[in-house]
């Protein structure tokens, strides 16, 4: 199997340096964690403040994969809102952006932890999780699963070498599941090495991380700890 391609129970996924996830055979597009509305959210949980564009901009990269990808299906894997009232904050412009990347093709919603449930005003089916061609597509990973494919913790990883140190999102799979980065603008990562993503890995793991000349694969065993295990900072 190419390097450029992520296999899993004899399907081949390509990983996308925009932070998407192709799936070739079937003209699927998989996105995890767009956390769409999260800093309204924060304006009226906290005294922290974020210019209020993050779902503009998420919105606008998507945009961008899809009209270069154009697929059939696009499969959001969980916490593709904030919060369960995101949604109903987002505004007009977005949602008509919105309504127009899901015209003509099926998009399944994946209910996450942040959004178990969706209004009915947004385009698209919801679902807990998706199972088919014997996989499964759902928001967070279970330790006994194979074949899975989710998203949820936001995996990003550190390798150093000869030109330095490179941190980035990244996508991780070994034989057994594959986790997407988080898409949203607005979104950390957590440290792939971290016990909360490294204890579902087996040994033989790998990571595809996205670098500013695209993505690069490595073995697990490549990998450095990164200082901060989760960096909540604008993606």
């Amino acid at each position: 199997m190419p390097t450029r391609t992520i296999p899993l129970r004899d399907h081949a996924f390509r990983p996308d340096p925009s932070g998407v996830l192709w799936w070739a055979e079937r003209r699927w597009l998989l996105v995890a964690d767009l956390h769409l509305e999260k800093a309204t959210a924060l304006a009226q949980r906290s005294r922290r403040l974020l210019p209020p564009y993050d779902s503009t901009a998420t919105l606008a990269r998507l945009g961008a994969a899809i009209d270069r990808l154009d697929p059939a299906a696009v499969v959001a894997l969980g916490d593709s809102f904030h919060d369960s009232e995101g949604a109903d904050r987002l505004a007009a412009d977005d949602l008509a952006t919105l309504i127009r990347l899901a015209r003509g093709r099926d998009w399944i919603w994946v209910l996450g932890n942040h959004d178990p449930d969706l209004p009915a005003s947004l385009p698209g089916d919801r679902t807990e999780e998706l199972q088919v061609d014997g996989l499964v597509c759902r928001h967070a990973a279970r330790p006994s699963a194979s074949g899975e494919i989710s998203g949820h913790y936001h995996p990003k990883a550190a390798v150093s070498g000869r030109a330095g140190r490179v941190t980035g999102r990244c996508f991780v799979a070994d034989e057994h599941r594959l986790v997407l980065p988080a898409f949203g603008a607005y979104t950390g990562g957590l440290d792939v090495l971290d016990p909360a993503i490294r204890g579902l890995l087996g040994p033989l793991f790998h990571v595809w991380l996205i670098g500013r000349a695209g993505l690069h694969r490595f073995p697990g065993a490549r990998l450095s700890p990164i200082a901060l295990r989760y960096i909540d900072s604008v993606a």
